[in-house]
């Protein structure tokens, strides 16, 4: 059997504290109005269920650049807070003081220091139980909305581009693009090896992908400028759908693998308790050699769940394992988080069959970079 320490795995379900560090790098003069600016926010998030505490920190080498770093008592409640509209709302007074920010989120794996025996007893054992096996990738997805009725049109602009260079730089570039449609949801799914930012920046300065971008934007039911930093920037912030889980079975599957992704629709305020139940059976999957699932990535912001996956065979071979629903009362578990309408919980192997058509998205396009020379 694969241990958890043998198989690729990224969680935020793993009950650990988190630890978030923001780099910033402050325009000439600014600095005042950053920390009016801060001040809002401190207080602001220091009232968000689940956060700990928070530094503000100044470069003794370079006094234009900051560090923020903050604690949370685990991955959810930050990963709630940071997605939210309210947050969107409370940081937009930062953006016109600084240049430059990257974000970065570490669970706590080990700690010293008197801090750790003076600490509440409930915070001392949520450390990360063991170190998790990467491969290099970092996973992110972007999901927006376009009118109803342009769907098709929509599609056919995003399938139709020409494909960015990979290289972004020495230490990143791009391995893959996957672009879904559910309805009039799009999906990109992205994979990244080295500095996820840097990719996504690259990527936007392309101007086959400019294009394109300029091309949907009459077809987006949310407006943006790209034209107008401030807009583009509150766009895609809205438009982050984060990586929360991923595993991916130890060893090289011999059959060719195919790429699907499924669109859970989840009841109101139940979109972080499905997405931890689908990493809890994607997790089971990953231990059998029999299962067809290769590798699942899950992402989620509020009541949006997208499941992407690859699997060896037809992903309807299995409806229930493809669901995530496999096992004794999964299918009734997770029938509780789901909002299924009229139809009710599937239940009867045609019902999975059913239901699993009608998550299942329309893949748009599925783009591999060449490897290196």
């Amino acid at each position: 059997m694969t241990t958890l320490s043998e198989r690729i795995s990224q969680s935020a379900f793993d009950g650990s504290r988190l630890r978030v560090v923001l780099l910033l790098d402050l325009h000439d003069g600014a600095q005042n109005q950053f920390l009016e600016a801060y001040e809002h926010l401190r207080n602001q998030v220091a009232s968000v269920p689940g956060h700990i505490s928070d530094q503000l920190c100044q470069s003794i080498e370079n006094p234009s650049q900051w560090l923020i770093t903050s604690e949370w008592e685990s991955a959810p409640p930050f990963l709630a807070w940071v997605n939210s509209e309210e947050h969107v709302e409370t940081v937009q007074p930062l953006h016109s003081c600084v240049r430059d920010t990257r974000s970065l989120r570490f669970s706590v794996l080990r700690e010293t220091g008197k801090t750790v025996t003076s600490a509440p007893e409930e915070l001392k054992g949520r450390l990360q139980a063991s170190p998790r096996l990467g491969d290099g990738v970092v996973r992110h997805a972007l999901t927006f909305t376009v009118k109803p009725g342009s769907e098709k049109k929509v599609a056919k602009i995003l399938s139709g581009y020409t494909s960015p260079a990979a290289r972004v730089d020495d230490g990143t570039r791009l391995r893959r693009t996957s672009l879904f449609m559910h309805g009039n949801r799009v999906v990109r799914a992205i994979e990244v090896q080295g500095d996820l930012l840097a990719a996504l920046r690259h990527v936007a300065k392309q101007p086959e992908v400019r294009e394109v971008e300029e091309a949907i934007n009459p077809y987006l039911e949310q407006d943006r400028d790209l034209n107008d930093p401030n807009s583009a920037r509150v766009f895609f912030t809205r438009a982050a759908l984060p990586a929360v889980h991923h595993v991916a079975a130890d060893g090289q599957r011999s059959a060719e693998l195919t790429r699907h992704a499924l669109y859970y629709p989840a009841k109101e305020g139940c979109g972080m308790a499905l997405a931890r139940l689908l990493a809890k059976q994607d997790e089971v999957a990953a231990d059998s050699p029999d299962s067809p699932i290769a590798s699942s990535t899950i992402f989620q912001r509020d009541d949006i769940v997208v499941r992407l996956v690859d699997v060896t065979g037809k992903l309807d071979a299995d409806p229930a394992l493809a669901l995530g629903m496999s096992g004794p009362r999964k299918a009734a578990t997770l029938a509780r988080l789901l909002a299924t309408g009229e139809d009710g919980a599937p239940e009867t192997d045609k019902e999975m069959a059913r239901f699993l058509k009608n998550v299942t998205m329309q893949l748009i396009t599925d783009r591999n970079a060449p490897p290196e020379s």
